[in-house]
């Protein structure tokens, strides 16, 4: 087992995975302080979302270890997955549940109490009343996208692992619910991993940035550290370098 720090939300050592031989990710080791938000980057098929899928218990590591909460994600982690929460616009609800009854159905799990003026609550911040008892197979991308955000809030979870959580959204829309998520990050002191492709998200959101490609961690330091070592005015032209393996950081 990884044994955290006090200070540490999440402690991932010796990370890897394979298939059928091939390694996919790894070996990642890092740590994420609590209540901090933590990018992570990387082109298509460089292995952010099956990090988040093992951290979340939902893909076996070839190796390694995983510490989230202070809990061994290998053998105690059915004490702290209420205190977790996930989320990704391309994870579908069932479509013919309404949007009230999936939202009840993932509170009844998360053991939420009061959970109809939970959902409530969130209809209202997330603008869902308009569509709360249409199917959820009948929603936009966008109104999905919506309805995946609030899901992953109904626990006030300690921490949230977020994979593109604004994909499908109007900047304006995309906009309103960043700031969702920071307010609950101080109201919680919320732990956040977020896998995204939008830079202007990131350079927002996050303290710090960990870069991978093909499926290995190549660097791993504050934006403004990134943009100071690869001599570039943005995050994105950053990102290019590294996805296109026309530069290579330090990992520090």
């Amino acid at each position: 087992m990884t044994t955290p720090r006090p200070h540490e939300a999440l402690t991932v050592r010796g990370l890897s995975k394979s298939y059928d031989g091939r390694r996919v990710v790894g070996p990642l080791d890092f740590a994420l302080a609590a209540g901090s938000v933590t990018g992570l980057l990387g082109g298509n098929g460089a292995g952010k979302t099956t990090t988040i899928g093992m951290i979340m218990g939902l893909i076996e590591p070839t190796t390694g270890a995983i510490s989230a909460l202070g809990a061994d994600m290998a053998t105690d982690r059915a004490s702290v997955l209420g205190r977790m929460n996930f989320e990704s616009p391309y994870v579908d609800m069932p479509h013919r549940l309404t949007v009230r009854q999936n939202l009840l159905v993932f509170a009844l799990l998360y053991g939420v109490p009061a959970r109809e003026e939970k959902i409530r609550r969130l209809a209202e911040d997330f603008a869902l009343n308009d569509f709360l008892d249409r199917p959820t197979g009948r929603l936009s991308a966008g109104q999905k996208t919506r309805v995946a955000v609030a899901k992953a809030l109904l626990n006030e979870p300690a921490l949230l692992l977020l994979d593109e959580p604004t994909a499908s959204l109007d900047p304006d829309t995309a906009d309103w619910v960043r700031s969702r998520i920071e307010d609950h990050r101080r109201a919680h002191n919320c732990t956040i991993l977020l896998a995204s492709h939008n830079m202007v998200e990131v350079e927002r959101l996050c303290d710090r940035v960990l870069m991978l490609r093909e499926g290995t961690l190549v660097d791993d330091a504050a934006p403004a550290a990134l943009l100071a070592r690869y001599g570039r005015a943005t995050l994105e032209e950053v990102f290019l370098d590294v996805a296109r393996g026309r530069a290579s950081g330090a990992v520090s």
